[in-house]
Formats: structure tokens, C-alpha cells, sequence
């Protein structure tokens, strides 16, 4: 999705509210696109404020770019988790 090796649709099921929005929005600019080698996830970590919530980052390597993702996931009263909120920083 965000590499464009997946529709942003896939994550429909697994987002809620404005994440899936944000997601969209970054899908268009594709950040994550490279030409050759995919991006791969360098570094991960998480904290949970509170139970049923978990706050992650990852650090993605695309291509000679290194990325951050952040992002948030809640347990809905159905026990799934999905992600409610997502950020994705510039290049370094």
C-alpha cells in the first residue's frame, strides 16, 4: 500500500476512523516506493498506555531512505485490533 505492492483497500478491515483516511492519503504519494529492493523493516517498538491500546514505531529502510512509522492500535469489543491512527515521517 504504502510501497504500492498492495491496494490501500486491503487495510479497510484493519483501521478505523481517520487512520484509513490517512492511509489513503499517504498510499497516493506513495512514500515508500522504490525502484529494485523493497523497503524492509529495520526497527521496531512499542509502548502500551493503557490496556487494550498500543502505541509502535518502525523504522523502514526504502531503498538508500530511512523512514519512521507510528502508529496506534485499540482492541474494538470484538477482540480484533485495528489501527486508529498512523504517521509516517520524512526522509533521513
Amino acid at each position: 500500500m504504502l510501497s504500492g505492492q498492495r491496494p490501500v483497500h486491503a487495510m479497510l478491515r484493519h483501521s478505523a476512523g481517520q487512520a484509513y483516511d490517512e492511509l489513503i492519503r499517504l498510499a497516493e504519494r506513495g512514500p515508500l516506493r522504490t525502484r529494485g529492493a523493497r523497503p524492509v523493516v529495520r526497527d521496531i517498538g512499542w509502548f502500551v498506555p493503557r490496556e487494550g491500546a498500543i502505541e509502535a514505531f518502525a523504522r523502514i529502510g526504502a531503498g538508500d531512505r530511512l523512514r519512521a512509522m507510528a502508529f496506534r492500535l485499540e482492541r474494538g469489543r470484538d477482540l480484533r485490533w485495528r489501527c486508529t491512527a498512523v504517521e509516517l515521517g520524512g526522509p533521513r
